[in-house]
């Protein structure tokens, strides 16, 4: 065997060892009982997420699906100069949970978490819970405040706490639609909550 056809066969097996892939989204994102089903390890990952920081399931998944649509490689779009040169993303947000590079930092120092991945579901969600949690410890905004809480992790605490909000109607009108979610995924939950 000749060495060339070795180093890429090394390569393929070194990246076959890569762990756990984010996968596809599910296929139906407005039924919490469908993507549950479909995805068991979500609801193992939403479980420990809402035992460990109180953040309810609902409140996760609705939070997931405006971030990133339940695709675990979302990332923001890119910017462009003159319509055709590619000048980086519009920010580090990355995953799941969307999570920027500072604060998903920020939370693996803190937690000890230095393997924890953005693509990973049980990484992501523990990241936003204890996001939330902190969220709910330095503004006192409830756990179960879709709403609220998802504008805290849009535009950071400090954002909250100035309003920067109020400057963006469409922000606000994302955040109604993200609680409105999180009410229809409660209601479906408590039909299928063997998962």
């Amino acid at each position: 065997m000749s060495r060339t056809l070795r180093a890429i066969l090394l390569v393929l097996l070194v990246g076959s060892c890569g762990g756990r892939t984010a996968g596809p989204a599910p296929d139906n994102l407005d039924d919490a009982c469908v993507i549950l089903r479909e995805r068991p390890q979500y609801a193992r990952a939403f479980r420990a997420t809402e035992r460990q920081w109180g953040i309810p399931i609902h409140v996760q998944m609705a939070t997931i699906y405006q971030e990133s649509k339940f695709d675990g490689e979302a990332r923001t779009p890119f910017r462009w100069t003159l319509g055709v040169i590619p000048m980086g993303r519009i920010s580090s947000a990355y995953g799941y949970s969307q999570a920027l590079d500072g604060t998903w930092e920020e939370y693996k120092e803190e937690q000890g978490r230095y393997r924890a991945r953005r693509n990973d579901i049980h990484d992501a969600t523990d990241f936003m819970g204890w996001y939330m949690a902190k969220t709910t410890e330095h503004l006192g905004i409830s756990r179960h405040d879709t709403r609220n809480q998802y504008l805290a992790y849009h535009e950071g605490r400090g954002g909250y706490r100035s309003g920067s909000y109020n400057k963006k109607a469409w922000l606000v009108r994302v955040a109604d639609k993200t609680a409105a979610r999180a009410k229809a995924y409660e209601a479906q939950l408590a039909s299928c909550r063997r998962y």
